[in-house]
């Protein structure tokens, strides 16, 4: 169940967003300003691994497109259920993507862009996640960025959190069909 927040001063806009990127870029912190700001539930994607999913990455196995393929029926579901919802994804793949994309029309993707030694940097300094640091260099070698695709923001992972949100913010004000989004 997406996580609750205050109620939004405007009525929710139908289109979601999902936060993307590898791991460590940042995907959750961003979403969870973004969600307070708009007064939107968001849902963090890894909740949504199944156990044996977790257990693998946990040991550094990478996962295989058919891995993904529950988890990602599991997001199109929530995404269908929950307009609005802003969503944590890896998203890697353009399939992956347009995937969402059909469970959700006007689905837009603030893409966190990270280099890979930075990624790794933070994944090492994690101690509360199932993803092994080593995994990093699995996730470059799988992502085909969304460069050129409607609906993606490349956003600059190393900026500052405040930035990130304002730029993420002001974005999907622009872009989203309901006036008011950003209150």
């Amino acid at each position: 169940m997406p996580r609750s927040h205050p109620a939004p001063l405007h009525p929710p806009a139908a289109e979601s967003a999902v936060i993307m990127g590898v791991a460590g870029c940042g995907k959750s912190t961003l979403a969870a300003a973004v969600a307070q700001r708009l007064g939107r539930d968001w849902l963090e994607g890894d909740l949504l691994h199944s156990e044996a999913s977790r257990h693998k990455m946990a040991r550094g196995e990478p996962l295989t497109d058919q891995d993904r393929s529950a988890w990602l029926a599991s997001l199109c579901q929530r995404l269908q259920q929950h307009p609005g919802l802003l969503l944590t994804c890896s998203a890697l793949k353009r399939s992956y993507r347009d995937r969402l994309r059909e469970a959700s029309p006007g689905l837009r993707f603030a893409f966190l862009d990270i280099d890979r030694s930075e990624a790794h940097r933070r994944v090492s300094t994690r101690t509360s996640h199932f993803f092994a640091a080593s995994l990093v260099d699995s996730q470059f070698e799988t992502l085909e960025p969304p460069t050129g695709e409607p609906g993606v923001l490349r956003l600059d992972a190393q900026w500052p959190p405040g930035e990130l949100e304002a730029r993420v913010c002001g974005w999907l004000e622009r872009t989203w069909t309901s006036p008011g989004a950003c209150p």
